[in-house]
């Protein structure tokens, strides 16, 4: 009998109406009058491919503009896509941004937020993720996960920020929800299509492939290439021509040909012509609060040979296993297939998968046509080293963030609260975790790790090449949100303070406590600082403290922003950045 409810961790989820597009307004908002005198409002403005101006502003505080004068000291920035929690007095909606926050540590600024940028022109976008890491040179893809529309940033002169390019609902017919980016070198970038067409009922990719999806929200997902300046490039299928199996990958409304094809996260070994992207969930479903089938939550991953860049080609579809622990049918360890997190040295081709149930999963060579998943760690294992006594379950624990350091020494990993049925007085922690992953690296394809019993979910997998807990960090929010996304900061300053330079090691993580509004998982909204030690071990970065508050991690619930008084806001992706001059 289908439960008519949210389970999982979404079961806490509000129940709220359907998804809709958000109007566009062509008008240009006027900066409010609560913004200071010494704010500098810079604008800059695109012309959609519907002809009409989207405009966004720069308001740049005196620490901004401390960082331009020439001669200044170089700066290191977090970038936070963050969007309005709540229309104004006037029940008019408040602009979504991007925060320029300074990130220099041992800048008497760390932690300010040194310049907000409005975007002017659509309004409700409910801001998601961007790129998972940026390099010197790239711009900076930004998702709207309802509005259907993504931004592309132009970062060169931090804390300044320019538009470079919008990409449109009209502009991805085929599909909708924007999620997740990957940065090729030439500065492209691929993005995953949660949802599926914008209209239902049969739609044509770029390719001359079609397949019937049942709109907006639903399935099938795409990947979609996109230029720096947001033209679309190639808008191609996740889903396969044939049927993908009707009992693990239902629709509804139901589709002829049965489809997981819901992409969320995304990555890319551009060395090996590969792309990878799991599939997480139905997504209509979860934002109306209602997932009366428990495979609408997907588990499922693919893989694409992109050997044409504007041509990617579904490869292979894999299935992620149940494991050892007994959970009811909505909380399975393989359901929910939130990330994936690829290697990057050329000698390794494995991958990883987590999953908002809990688990971890390993694949050790990407390049192959047909893969095999085995679950490789269990997050309860790193509730039990923080909460020895009264510790979280992992069932449904809303695993999220995953990635592997660009040396491939460690996996870092955000999970959001207890689980189903953890005790009362651990079940708001949050956590950030790292495992030392080298030996499972080092295994090549003879890996035997496996996590098939109830012990090794709680301790640790048993054989010799099993990933090692190295750390564990709470993050407590008592407001059902939890640590849901990250970043890896792998910049460091050269001797002098005038440059800083890109390493493959990894010396801060910072994370955001939101995941969706209309969820009801929104979180604390905080950001929070993590220190890594050259041994992966995790420490609170103290420093790293909210400007009004005083107390540690930034809090986006505030009534002043550099824009004006505009309250509380949802803070979600995030990057760490440096302007190009001040980049060797």
């Amino acid at each position: 009998m289908p439960r008519p409810q949210l389970r999982g961790p979404l079961r806490r989820a509000a129940h709220i109406g359907v998804i809709a597009l958000v109007a566009v307004s062509s008008g240009l908002v006027p900066p409010p009058a609560a913004a200071g005198a010494s704010v500098r409002r810079v604008t800059s403005t695109v012309t959609g491919s519907d002809g009409q101006p989207y405009r966004i502003t720069n308001h740049l505080t005196r620490t901004a503009q401390a960082a331009e004068r020439p001669g200044a000291p170089a700066r290191q920035w977090l970038l936070v896509w963050t969007g309005d929690a709540a229309p104004g007095p006037d029940g008019r909606p408040d602009p979504d941004f991007l925060a320029v926050v300074d990130a220099t540590p041992g800048s008497p600024d760390y932690g300010r937020v040194a310049n907000t940028v409005t975007v002017d022109s659509v309004f409700g976008n409910e801001p998601h993720h961007m790129q998972y890491t940026w390099r010197k040179g790239d711009k900076v893809y930004a998702g709207g996960l309802l509005s259907d529309t993504v931004y592309v940033f132009d970062v060169s002169r931090l804390p300044r920020v320019s538009l470079s390019g919008v990409t449109l609902p009209h502009d991805t017919p085929c599909g909708s929800v924007p999620d997740a980016f990957t940065v090729l070198r030439d500065g492209t970038a691929y993005g995953s299509y949660m949802g599926g067409p914008d209209v239902a009922g049969p739609c044509t990719y770029s390719d001359g492939q079609t397949r019937v999806g049942n709109g907006f929200a639903g399935s099938p997902g795409e990947v979609v290439r996109l230029g720096a300046d947001g033209r679309v490039l190639a808008e191609m299928p996740a889903a396969k021509k044939t049927a993908e199996d009707p009992v693990s990958c239902p629709n509804q409304p139901a589709l002829p040909v049965p489809t997981c094809a819901n992409p969320h996260g995304i990555a890319l070994r551009e060395d090996l012509n590969r792309l990878v992207t799991s599939d997480f969930v139905e997504v209509r479903h979860v934002v109306a609060g209602l997932v009366t089938d428990p495979n609408l939550q997907r588990r499922t991953v693919r893989t694409y040979d992109i050997s044409n860049r504007n041509r990617p080609r579904l490869l292979s579809l894999s299935y992620l296993p149940d494991g050892p622990r007994v959970d009811d049918e909505y909380s399975r360890e393989g359901l929910l297939a939130m990330e994936p997190a690829v290697t990057h040295q050329p000698r390794h081709k494995g991958a990883f998968v987590a999953t908002g149930m809990g688990a971890v999963y390993y694949t050790p060579d990407i390049t192959k046509r047909e893969l095999t998943w085995r679950q490789v760690f269990d997050d309860a294992t790193a509730f039990r080293r923080i909460y020895p006594r009264d510790t979280p379950t992992s069932a449904a624990d809303g695993g999220s963030w995953l990635m592997v350091s660009p040396d491939d020494r460690f996996l870092f990993h955000t999970v959001m609260f207890g689980g189903n049925n953890s005790p009362a007085v651990n079940a708001e922690s949050g956590m950030v975790y790292v495992l030392d992953i080298r030996r499972l690296l080092a295994a090549g394809s003879r890996t035997s790790c496996r996590i098939d019993t109830i012990a090794e979910t709680v301790r640790g997998g048993a054989e010799p090449d099993c990933p090692a807990l190295v750390s564990a960090l709470p993050i407590v929010d008592t407001t059902l949100g939890g640590p849901h996304w990250g970043a890896m900061d792998t910049f460091r300053p050269v001797a002098g303070g005038k440059h800083f330079r890109q390493t493959d090691q990894v010396s801060r993580v910072v994370t955001s406590n939101y995941f969706v509004a209309p969820t009801g998982l929104d979180g604390d909204a905080r950001i929070c600082m993590a220190l890594v030690d050259p041994a992966g071990r995790l420490t609170e970065d103290r420093a790293f403290r909210d400007e009004h508050t005083g107390r540690r991690c930034v809090s986006f619930d505030r009534t002043s922003w550099p824009h004006g008084d505009t309250g509380k806001a949802n803070p979600h992706g995030l990057l760490f950045a440096v302007a190009d001059a001040q980049l060797r």
